[in-house]
């Protein structure tokens, strides 16, 4: 079999087809949560043309970090799952998400405060 990565392929048994397209859907997840991210990130840029520039770089930017360590996390993690699931090893730990909450966390109060300024 040819698959790619080989990385991945080239070790341990052929698991339960069900774990390996659950590990798959989890990492697609992670994907629509990265471009979610993204999408958010250019609304802050293009939607919110009255919010302070360093403010909307600021929420843009830490939205736009927070896609790309959500897209690298998830493919870091189907990769080691994939793994452990092929060579009967435990399963990985969880991805980084207290980065990802606190990058969101950041555009959210962002947002919040030019939502409070905007009303008084």
């Amino acid at each position: 079999m040819n698959r790619r990565p080989r990385s991945v392929y080239s070790y341990g048994d052929e698991p339960d087809p069900r774990f390996s397209l659950a590990n798959e859907r989890t990492f697609l997840a992670w994907i629509r949560t990265s471009l979610a991210l993204v999408a958010g990130a250019v609304a802050f840029a293009a939607v919110v043309p009255d919010l302070p520039d360093l403010a909307r770089g600021a929420s843009s930017g830490a939205l736009c970090v927070g896609a790309v360590i959500c897209s690298l996390a998830g493919w870091k993690r189907w990769r080691h799952t994939e793994l452990a699931l092929r060579t009967g090893a435990p399963l990985p730990g969880s991805a980084p998400t207290a980065t990802l909450a606190i990058a969101t966390a950041v555009a959210a109060a962002v947002a919040l405060a030019w939502v409070i300024g905007t009303i008084w």
